[in-house]
């Protein structure tokens, strides 16, 4: 087996010696049975990955997740050439299904500004019976990727819109590493506050008593930050009824929860993806990245806030499993005072007092098992239970971080459809 060489006699000759030149190559079929076989290899490799029992539809998760990974590839390549950063390569990647603001029969669709931030505005035609509803939806990505007018983001907020016959606002913040902290909360906030006066929701036919946040991921970290501190706001004066967090990300301070050893290696958020998205969330340092990872970056100043993340206390028993929680190892103060966001509120709203989570509105948390994000979902829902606030929990055991964004063909999951579902169900029962 291998390659067969042939040689022919030269046009020229030297007495008795022939130069003899080397025909094509050829190969035998041993030889192509065996590349056929070793790229089969290599493919079933970087596409298939071990998955739980209960997941739905795997190989098309795995496909989903090979896809992704050739994005990470590509844009690590683009990064080492010089010629972006990690994330805006990423980005740049990621949005290539971004669609234009499209109308329908059922919902006129523009892009537009509030406040001098980049809004895609939603407002259904079908005649209400009196004030409509409305949404303000903040997209996920790591506060670094995505898109209101990502076309799993636009389908969203569209059929949020027609079901609900609801004005949604889908808000395009500022995104980092370009804009980190705390740009892209500051441009959530200045939108919702914007569209809370009464001028404005007058002007849009919108119910001051039935307005909702929602957001997924750390559109979901944006939505939690915003509810709070409109609480603390006097210039507001229409009080939010809902909010609508979706696997939300909710704390910086402990990166080693049951959820991220669990899931440390789990589609589509590993644990070392979602490290990084929160460091570059503040700072292109590496050092903060690097400490993250190791979950040594809380100075022993901020001690007395780990009994707000404390999951021995906050986590049901099926989910500490055998983990056993130890006291926090402590790291630098420099990391703390160069980049103070990560202990801050707007960042990480299970950090806020009993007192401060009282007044928030009514709640609704989805959860997926197989997340690094779980835990925080969980214990911010005992936490707002245990300060009165009602809450719905919605915990999907059988999928993982992102699978409402997988509803449109052909990655569209059966998992996606039915939390999605879920979700708009609830806006209308309780919006």
């Amino acid at each position: 087996m291998g390659l067969v060489h042939r040689y022919k006699k030269g046009a020229l000759c030297q007495g008795r010696r022939y130069l003899l030149l080397p025909e094509k190559p050829q190969w035998d079929m041993g030889s192509k049975l065996l590349c056929v076989f070793l790229a089969s290899v290599l493919l079933a490799y970087y596409i298939y990955i071990p998955l739980p029992e209960d997941f739905s539809e795997p190989w098309k998760v795995m496909l989903i997740s090979a896809t992704l990974k050739t994005f990470g590839h590509l844009a690590g390549a683009a990064e080492q050439l010089g010629l972006m950063h990690y994330m805006e390569a990423l980005n740049l990647l990621s949005c290539f299904d971004c669609v234009a603001p499209t109308s329908d029969e059922n919902v006129t669709v523009t892009d537009t500004e509030f406040n001098n931030v980049a809004v895609r505005l939603y407002l259904p035609r079908k005649v209400p019976d009196g004030l409509r509803r409305a949404v303000v939806f903040f997209h996920g990505g790591g506060w670094c990727l995505g898109d209101a007018a990502a076309k799993n983001y636009d389908l969203l907020t569209r059929w949020t819109s027609d079901r609900l016959n609801a004005v949604v606002v889908s808000v395009n913040y500022r995104l980092a590493p370009k804009y980190s902290f705390p740009i892209p909360f500051e441009d959530a906030y200045s939108v919702t506050k914007f569209f809370l006066q009464s001028s404005v929701l007058s002007q849009y036919g919108v119910d001051p008593d039935r307005v909702c946040v929602a957001g997924d991921s750390a559109g979901g970290n944006l939505a939690a930050a915003v509810a709070q501190q409109l609480l603390q706001d006097s210039e507001v004066k229409t009080k939010l009824k809902a909010q609508a967090l979706i696997y939300p990300a909710l704390q910086t301070l402990d990166l080693n929860l049951p959820s991220y050893r669990d899931n440390a290696n789990k589609p589509l958020l590993p644990r070392s993806f979602m490290v990084r998205f929160w460091s570059v969330y503040f700072t292109l340092d590496p050092s903060l990245r690097e400490a993250m990872a190791s979950n040594r970056h809380v100075p022993v100043e901020a001690s007395h806030l780990f009994q707000f993340v404390n999951w021995s206390n906050l986590l049901p028993e099926e989910l500490k499993k055998d983990h056993v929680y130890t006291t926090p190892t402590y790291g630098s103060s420099e990391l703390a005072q160069k980049y103070p966001g990560f202990l801050d509120l707007r960042a990480a709203p299970l950090l806020a007092s009993d007192a401060q989570l009282r007044e928030l509105p009514l709640t609704y948390i989805l959860t997926c098992e197989h997340d690094v994000l779980r835990d925080d979902g969980f214990m911010y829902a005992a936490r707002l239970r245990a300060a009165g606030v009602p809450v719905t929990h919605d915990h999907a055991k059988d999928t993982f971080h992102g699978a409402m964004s997988f509803i449109s063909p052909p990655a569209d999951l059966v998992a996606g459809h039915r939390l999605v579902n879920g979700y708009i169900e609830w806006l209308n029962e309780n919006l």
